[in-house]
């Protein structure tokens, strides 16, 4: 079998010089640092951590409590939280934990629908379904993508749910949780938000502050925004203290047994390096995401939200039915070395074959791309799909455009010279 093992190491060496080549903008991956990323072959990647720090199921711990402790620490600082679990194995995960933490088969929580940007975990045939539980959507205002505020409050005081989720994975502008929060004290519910898109940029300073603005709990993914391995954490200021012991328990035993100590090692470092370039990478990010837009617009794409600016996160919409659609754009440019995602947007019923296209600006940024390359990204996607270039063509002017950005921005240097962004490939 050594041919084999073989065979899959030179097919991810072949992944690796592809990507090295490719223009990166899917919404919800990222790069981790060199320092964050030689936590993942350590010999944390071999062993369990069952329960708490001093409260293991397992010997063997000393340094791993040490660890989580100072995870949990900056988490703490980096979001202005009381409450910190950096156990969970990933977004969904940590979404999961939420969900048996306040709600039993049977309940209603009230969320966004999926083609308003929702997550699938909160679909029927995702975490909340599987959970039995039922979903009541907010109306959303189409034309500002956002929950429409009077009808999310009616919705609300009609449903009068346990637990109100917001956050999204098309989120192009902040949720109006301030304008909501008279309403959510009204019916005492346990109010939620799924930042997994948007994480790095509220700890950055450039989104929301959900946590002040009326959540109790924030939940995501580590490594979108937040430019950390794939993980997930939950942050949040509960009301109680039965409210932390709820979701304490539901992150273990609930949904998780050994929480991937080598993981959550790198994410104490990369929330360390957050707090250190968290603010300059975050607006970076966002000015890129709206210059996206505007040249993707100037070159004749219907992007959506023109009225606001296009975006205030990482990510822009694009309604490519004059194009193809979805399906078809995105395989061109993928084809061309450009890697997006087809993506539903509202009025969407099919998300095998959606209208749009999801454009996210947080990875190119993190390899030292500015506006001016957001212009140049825009006229090679215009070639591709408004021009219908052959994508052969396209290719080569895409690799010289990346040849110049091969190297990880925002982190820490210890261990750059020696594990170089480009020694990956």
């Amino acid at each position: 079998m050594i041919e084999e093992a073989k065979w899959v190491r030179e097919t991810v060496k072949e992944h690796h010089r592809w990507f090295a080549d490719c223009i990166p903008m899917i919404a919800s991956e990222n790069l981790i640092s060199p320092m964050a990323r030689e936590m993942l072959v350590t010999d944390f990647c071999d062993r369990y951590a069952e329960g708490l720090p001093g409260e293991r199921y397992y010997n063997g711990n000393i340094y791993v409590d040490k660890v989580e402790l100072k995870a949990i620490e900056l988490a703490k600082k980096l979001f202005g939280s009381k409450f910190a679990d950096v156990r969970p194995t990933s977004g969904t995960v940590a979404n999961m934990a939420i969900l048996f933490a306040f709600a039993k088969p049977g309940d209603t929580i009230t969320t966004a629908s999926l083609d308003d940007g929702a997550h699938i975990s909160t679909a029927k045939f995702g975490a909340v379904g599987l959970r039995g539980l039922a979903t009541v959507t907010y109306p959303f205002d189409v034309e500002n993508m956002v929950i429409d505020i009077d009808g999310a409050r009616k919705t609300l005081l009609e449903v009068k749910p346990k637990l109100a989720l917001f956050g999204q994975s098309v989120f192009l502008f902040p949720t109006p949780l301030k304008e909501l929060r008279d309403t959510f004290q009204e019916i005492g519910c346990h109010v939620w938000y799924d930042a997994a898109h948007v994480l790095g940029l509220i700890a950055g300073g450039k989104f929301q502050d959900p946590l002040k603005e009326g959540a109790e709990f924030i939940s995501g993914s580590t490594h979108k925004t937040l430019p950390g391995p794939q993980h997930g954490i939950i942050v949040g200021n509960p009301r109680d203290e039965d409210a932390e012991k709820r979701v304490t328990r539901a992150v273990f035993p609930g949904v998780t047994s050994n929480h991937h100590l080598h993981a959550m090692a790198s994410l104490a470092i990369t929330l360390a390096e957050h707090i250190e370039f968290g603010k300059a990478y975050a607006d970076a990010v966002v000015k890129n995401a709206k210059a996206l837009g505007q040249a993707m617009h100037e070159e004749g794409f219907n992007v959506l939200c023109e009225q606001r600016g296009f975006t205030e996160s990482h990510t822009i919409a694009v309604d490519v039915r004059e194009q193809g659609g979805g399906t078809l754009v995105a395989q061109l440019m993928e084809d061309s070395n450009i890697i997006a995602n087809k993506n539903m947007i509202p009025g969407d019923t099919k998300p095998k074959s959606p209208s749009g296209i999801r454009l996210g600006a947080q990875e190119m940024t993190r390899l030292g791309m500015g506006p001016s390359e957001m212009k140049e990204v825009a006229r090679l996607i215009k070639r591709i799909a408004i021009d219908k270039e052959a994508p052969a063509k396209v290719k080569e002017d895409v690799k010289v455009l990346k040849r110049s950005f091969n190297r990880i921005r925002y982190c820490f240097e210890d261990g750059m010279e020696a594990y170089k962004f480009h020694q990956l490939y």
